[in-house]
């Protein structure tokens, strides 16, 4: 029979986005079900989600909580081509295994796969990644689910992979990584993202990935340590006209 921690999981809409305060949707899950967790910390869920949780446990329900974030339409990963360096940051970050690349070679995303959870934009040392909406309102809360069920497959198959230290685990950035720091996070609300009439961003959306031709040579070191000073440049320029 399933635990109360199980069925509040089947609730959630299986983001791993963290914004509720825990590492991941089943951690939220138990820490509801021990008490130690409110029901309104979920805004990929939204309203009707917190309803849900409140319907399942008998309670009351209640406003999202506003320090969590708001709810909002769903959001895709956008990386900027010809920025990206290859770093492999983003890849280890994506809690559904929706990013393909190889090191120093630049990567794309797989747009049906990804949750728009947002993790991937704080490791960017170059800054080259954005939120981009792909609906004008929320999803409906059927809708939420069954993009759940998926997500939430992907997930557990890459912490299988990941605990079988399985190749694609492992960085292959070792040259990069030592000139790489962890620059401040940028804001996922904040960035600025491409309008979807962006043919750049419609081969994401659509899932497409751009290969541009031929295989592009390896980026070299000269060129990712360039980048990332640029990237710097741009957060920083960021954090000074955020509010």
């Amino acid at each position: 029979m399933p635990s109360v921690a199980d069925r509040i999981d089947a609730l959630l809409p299986q983001t791993q986005c963290t914004r509720c305060g825990y590492p991941t949707c089943r951690a939220y899950a138990e820490a509801i079900a021990e008490g130690s967790a409110d029901i309104d910390r979920c805004p990929p869920g939204g309203a009707d989600g917190v309803a849900a949780l409140a319907g399942l446990l008998g309670r009351a329900s209640k406003p999202l909580d506003p320090d969590c974030g708001s709810e909002a339409p769903p959001t895709v990963a956008l990386i900027d081509e010809e920025v990206c360096i290859g770093c492999t940051k983003c890849i280890q970050a994506c809690p559904v295994d929706a990013i393909v690349g190889a090191g120093k070679h630049m990567h794309t995303v797989i747009a049906d796969e990804c949750t728009g959870c947002g993790l991937c934009l704080p490791p960017c040392p170059v800054d080259c990644i954005a939120l981009v909406p792909t609906a004008p309102l929320p999803l409906p809360r059927a809708e939420v689910m069954t993009r759940a069920a998926h997500a939430r497959a992907r997930f557990e198959d890459r912490k299988r992979r990941l605990a079988a230290g399985s190749p694609e685990s492992r960085s292959i950035a070792t040259e990069v990584a030592p000139e790489i720091d962890h620059a401040a996070p940028a804001s996922v609300e904040g960035a600025s993202a491409p309008l979807l009439s962006d043919p750049k961003v419609a081969r994401t959306v659509t899932g497409v990935p751009s290969t541009g031709g031929s295989a592009a040579p390896p980026i070299s070191r000269a060129a990712v340590l360039a980048a990332i000073a640029r990237g710097r440049a741009r957060r920083a320029a960021h954090e000074e006209q955020a509010p």
